[in-house]
C-alpha cells in the first residue's frame, strides 16, 4: 500500500495544516503497518505556475529551456505519485479565500486530458483516475467559513479542491476542517475538534 504526503502551507512549523496532515498520516500508518509514504512539499519544492512553454510541451513543442524541461519532468513524476497511491493527505490552507498557488500549481499538472480525464461523447467528463483511492483534506482556515456561517460564500479552497479531485475522478474524499485558528480564542478548540475528528478516523 501506499501513500502520498502533500503539504502546501507556506508557514512551516507554525503550520495548522502541516501538523493535521502529520495526524492523519500517523494515524494512516497505525491502521495500515508498513504503507509506504511519499512526501511532496510544495512550498519548499514549488512547481513553476504554466508558461507558454508548458502548454507548448503538452501540444508536442518541447522547451528548450533546461529549467522548465525539469520541471516539467518534476511534474510527471508528481502525476505518477498520484497514480501510484492507495491513499493521498492533502495539506490545503485557506489563503485569501482560496488555495495556496503553490498547490494550484500542483493542480495544473494533475489535470491532464487523457491520462487523468478526458470528455465523453455528449462532452461531459469522465474522471480516469482509477476508482479505489482514499483522499484526506487537511483544512485549515483563519475565519469560518464552512456551511452555515455568513461568510459561507467566500470559500473557494474546499470547493476549488473537492470539484478537482472529482473531476479526475477522486470522489471519496474526506475534509478534517480546522477553522477559525486566526481568533486566538477558537484556535484551540478547532484544532482539538480536527484532531479528534483524525483520530475516529477508522480502516
Amino acid at each position: 500500500m501506499k501513500l502520498l504526503h502533500i503539504d502546501s502551507s507556506v508557514l512551516g512549523g507554525n503550520s495548522v495544516s502541516r501538523g493535521l496532515t502529520a495526524d492523519i498520516v500517523a494515524q494512516q500508518k497505525s491502521l495500515y503497518p508498513g504503507v509506504e509514504v511519499t512526501y511532496l512539499d510544495l512550498a519548499q519544492q514549488p512547481l513553476q505556475h504554466l508558461s507558454p512553454a508548458h502548454i507548448g510541451a503538452m501540444f508536442g513543442h518541447p522547451p528548450a529551456d533546461a529549467v522548465v524541461q525539469a520541471d516539467i519532468a518534476t511534474g510527471a513524476a508528481y502525476l505518477e505519485a498520484l497514480f501510484a497511491a492507495d491513499i493521498i493527505v492533502i495539506g490545503a490552507p485557506m489563503y485569501n479565500f482560496s488555495l495556496p498557488t503553490q498547490l494550484k500549481s500542483w493542480i495544473d499538472r494533475m489535470l491532464v486530458a487523457g491520462k487523468t480525464f478526458k470528455y465523453n461523447e455528449a462532452g461531459v467528463p469522465v474522471g480516469l483516475v482509477p476508482a479505489g483511492k482514499k483522499v484526506f483534506i487537511a483544512s485549515s482556515r483563519g475565519g469560518v467559513h464552512s456551511a452555515g456561517s455568513p461568510t459561507a460564500f467566500l470559500d473557494h479552497q474546499e470547493t476549488l479542491l473537492k470539484a478537482t479531485l472529482g473531476f479526475i475522478g477522486l470522489s471519496d474524499v474526506t475534509i478534517i476542517r480546522a477553522e477559525g485558528v486566526a481568533v486566538p480564542e477558537l484556535k484551540p478548540a478547532a484544532i482539538a475538534a480536527a484532531q479528534a475528528q483524525i483520530a475516529a478516523l477508522a480502516a
